[in-house]
């Protein structure tokens, strides 16, 4: 047997990249009995039965997994954001900051399109986020800014972009990948919101890990998760949580929180704050309906 990566994965077959070749590869009867699921970016072993196919034998533990669309141990999530049109939809990027904190992906924010907007809007969003740590990258597919930083940010990684529609993922990982000429969409004359393009999920070469290219999460719902898990994906919050007069503070309507006194004071983003709020209702409300 053999190790390699899925790449992609429709109508019963799968792709692997082994160190010298791609098979196309089906599954054993016993794996298939397994009803186990295998997705893009899962290392599997598989027995080679010629030189073009094989078959799947069995896969490596994940370390992690995105759900909505599946990939498989993604290690970096590049959630892009546009300073031009559509304006940057920052509840959005609340979200899927959430679902890597949760999944256990290092997120980095790429403001695109630098060339439609001024410089001080790009410092808006940043200053929002301050208290983070996150890394903010500005790019500019037709100046090129910002690329080569980008580029540094993807060595080694399995990376999967993600945003909002029309942010101009497709024309970054284009750059990329000039030899792949990804489709890229319109924006809509009225609501001037992109359009999905991608339909299947696939993994590409790049600088010794892989670009995920796959349909998108322009749709998102907070993952499920406890209450508890949420203020654990919010890292502004972390320094001030030892400090909260509960050692279960939800930073809620708990009294005597360090967490709101600090948003109070404005070291926490009021924004960012309103967005947990929203979040832990939504879990809350989840919560409620299945006990019910």
């Amino acid at each position: 047997m053999q190790q390699g990566v899925i790449l992609r994965g429709y109508s019963g077959f799968y792709y692997v990249k082994l160190e010298d070749r791609v098979l196309e590869c089906s599954l054993r009867g016993r794996t298939k009995k397994k009803e186990k699921s295998f997705f893009p970016g899962d290392v599997v072993w598989v027995s080679i039965e010629n030189e073009k196919q094989g078959a799947i034998e069995k896969a490596d533990p994940r370390k992690t997994l995105l759900l909505r669309p599946p990939v498989a141990n993604v290690s970096l999530l590049v959630i892009v954001m546009s300073l031009g049109y559509p304006e940057a939809e920052l509840t959005l990027l609340d979200r899927l900051l959430v679902l890597a904190e949760h999944a256990g992906i290092r997120p980095v924010i790429v403001l695109s399109k630098l060339d439609m907007a001024n410089r001080a809007r790009a410092e808006e969003i940043k200053q929002d986020y301050l208290e983070t740590g996150y890394t903010f990258i500005a790019t500019s597919t037709k100046s090129m800014e910002g690329m080569e930083k980008l580029k540094q940010e993807l060595v080694g990684e399995t990376t999967v972009f993600a945003g909002q529609s029309g942010a101009g993922k497709t024309s970054l990982m284009n750059l990329l990948l000039p030899e792949k000429d990804l489709k890229t969409g319109t924006l809509g004359d009225k609501s001037k919101r992109g359009k999905h393009t991608t339909r299947h999920i696939e993994l590409h070469d790049y600088l010794g890990g892989y670009l995920v290219d796959t349909p998108g999460f322009n749709r998102l719902y907070v993952p499920e998760m406890e209450e508890s898990q949420l203020p654990h994906c919010f890292p502004e919050f972390a320094p001030y949580i030892p400090s909260c007069r509960f050692a279960t503070c939800l930073h809620y309507k708990e009294p005597n929180c360090a967490v709101k006194e600090h948003v109070n004071s404005k070291v926490i983003s009021q924004r960012r704050y309103d967005n947990y709020i929203q979040f832990l209702e939504e879990i809350k409300n989840k919560e409620k309906r299945y006990n019910d």
